[in-house]
């Protein structure tokens, strides 16, 4: 036999079970709650001035040995590339929600509250005074420095090349000189004379690198560039 349906019963179990859930919708929204001041206070941290570089105390043990560096590794990819490494204060681009989650995720398995962030990226992704691929950066101490997270396309195949000339005095001035060379052998031959002789061309290379030499100073200098050992840390646009 069938047992009677008690209704007042039934009436009671729909009550409890919308009690319980608008329980966990309200656990769920604190929880989101503290998240999202937890993301604001990480942000707070990136955009607020943090001199000297502060030390985090991480946790050895749970650190991944494949993602400290030392700032000599991070100057020598900042001058082969051409990139700045900063404080993410002048980082103009958002942070993205995937390099949150890992510093929340960090600060939680370590303990700690992380300070001091850096990123290395191109000029162009930063908010510089006046005098396409961030690395994201906490430091260690000690001139260590933990990667956070990556993000972006990667770097263009040709910038090194294109950065080369820019690394020093030196290196402008063998670019310049090897670029004179190929337009000076470019100009045919009897242009000026009916024998081309190496005098000649010596003169055709010497008029040739100093127009070119004109053009480079005026884009270095006359538009506030610099080269890559002095602008890689430098927060001033024209340094």
């Amino acid at each position: 036999m069938l047992s009677r349906t008690n209704i007042e019963q039934k009436l009671q179990q729909v009550r409890n079970k919308s009690y319980k859930e608008s329980h966990i919708l309200e656990q769920v929204a604190a929880i989101l709650a503290e998240d999202d001041r937890k993301e604001d206070e990480i942000i707070a941290r990136m955009k607020s001035p943090q001199k000297p570089t502060p030390r985090n105390a991480f946790n050895f043990d749970l650190l991944e040995t494949d993602r400290i560096f030392h700032v000599d590794q991070i100057r020598e990819i900042c001058i082969d590339y051409r990139l700045r490494f900063l404080d993410t204060k002048y980082f103009k681009n958002e942070i993205p929600q995937e390099a949150l989650t890992i510093i929340k995720q960090l600060e939680k398995e370590h303990e700690m509250t992380l300070r001091g962030f850096k990123i290395v990226a191109p000029s162009k992704m930063f908010k510089l005074e006046n005098a396409d691929d961030p690395l994201l950066f906490a430091p260690i101490g000690n001139g260590y420095f933990y990667l956070i997270h990556k993000w972006g396309n990667d770097l263009n195949f040709f910038r090194k090349a294109w950065a080369w000339p820019f690394k020093s005095l030196e290196n402008l001035t063998i670019f310049t000189m090897l670029v004179s060379l190929l337009v000076a052998y470019l100009v045919p031959n009897g242009l000026f004379a009916e024998d081309a002789t190496g005098v000649q061309f010596l003169l055709i290379f010497i008029f040739t690198f100093k127009s070119i030499a004109s053009m480079v100073l005026y884009y270095t200098f006359a538009a506030g560039k610099n080269f890559n050992t002095v602008i890689w840390n430098s927060k001033y646009f024209n340094a």
